[in-house]
């Protein structure tokens, strides 16, 4: 059972764990369309089972967790600016949201169940590369509750000895993000023929992997037998700024960027994470994984993806 399934991530490991053999049932957000998000126009969506309900409702998730014999929580809100705005809403779907899908497979006896970190419960990095036992730092209410909800995740598989473990993702890309986030948010505009990039914070540096990595990632960890109750770092071990970024992403599709700075789209100075660059020698030790598509290919393959999809986006709107 995947929740989140109609996400970015979600749809994309949805997709691969179909095509390893596994049965699948998604979990995804109910709305009054009955969308089912990335799912609904997949080339499984006939072969998996789909369940709609809300992650923050407990009797919801108690019975879509029923007969599963594995959990891949992916269900959140992330993006980090709304966070400000609205920080109680993160509490109640990703901390409470993670004590249902806890709490549902611990009554149920569930075999393995794999939460859904982020890089940024970090911070800016205390020293590089970042491994798994870098200090926590919450520096947005994002980061906070996705820290909580690591915390309590542990306390299950130590208090319970429920079979838990934690998937830590640096900055994962590709087809299907979010126009919120910042690759998608600088190709969207160079597309529709902006003449000046609307961008924040030019410096701080990011670990890129590409969508199918991370998703890969998720199946070896989940395969693991030696990493129950452990933190486990999916990430390139590179790093790039997001200036160098913009110059890459421009040089690929051969425009000349022009960048303008927009307040909006900074973040306030002590909640900005500077630099994350990703340790990933225990997922490679423990596991087979390798980050297979670098940079530069995994953005020509993002660049193509939107290009066809460009009507979708909506390049000239802000989104939190």
């Amino acid at each position: 059972m995947i929740t989140g399934a109609g996400g970015f991530i979600g749809s994309h490991l949805t997709e691969i764990c179909f095509k390893k053999g596994y049965k699948v049932k998604a979990f995804v957000h109910y709305n009054s369309r009955n969308s089912w998000g990335w799912l609904e126009h997949s080339p499984v969506r006939k072969d998996i089972e789909v369940v709609t309900g809300d992650i923050r409702d407990f009797d919801m998730v108690y019975e879509a967790v029923k007969n599963a014999d594995a959990v891949f929580h992916l269900a959140a809100l992330i993006g980090i600016p709304y966070s400000y705005i609205s920080p109680l809403a993160y509490i109640k779907t990703n901390i409470e949201g993670t004590y249902n899908v806890l709490q549902s497979a611990k009554l149920l006896s569930t075999k393995n169940i794999l939460i859904t970190s982020t890089s940024e419960t970090y911070g800016t990095a205390q020293y590089i590369p970042i491994d798994e036992r870098h200090p926590l730092v919450g520096q947005s209410p994002y980061s906070a509750t996705k820290i909580a909800a690591d915390q309590i995740a542990l306390s299950y598989f130590r208090s319970f000895n429920l079979p838990v473990k934690i998937i830590r993702p640096f900055n994962t890309y590709g087809p299907r993000q979010s126009a919120r986030a910042i690759i998608p948010t600088i190709i969207t505009q160079l597309l529709t023929g902006q003449k000046k990039l609307k961008l924040g914070n030019l410096n701080p540096t990011r670990d890129l992997t590409y969508v199918e990595d991370t998703a890969r990632g998720f199946l070896e960890i989940f395969n693991s037998k030696s990493l129950l109750g452990e933190v486990v770092n999916i990430g390139s071990g590179k790093e790039i700024s997001i200036g160098n970024l913009v110059k890459m992403i421009g040089e690929i599709m051969g425009i000349e960027v022009n960048i303008v700075a927009e307040h909006e789209r900074i973040r306030p100075p002590n909640s900005e994470v500077e630099r994350l660059l990703c340790d990933n020698s225990k997922i490679i030790n423990n596991t087979g994984w390798i980050n297979k598509v670098d940079l530069k290919e995994g953005l020509s393959k993002t660049i193509e993806w939107i290009q066809k999809h460009i009507d979708i986006y909506k390049a000239e709107l802000y989104n939190l």
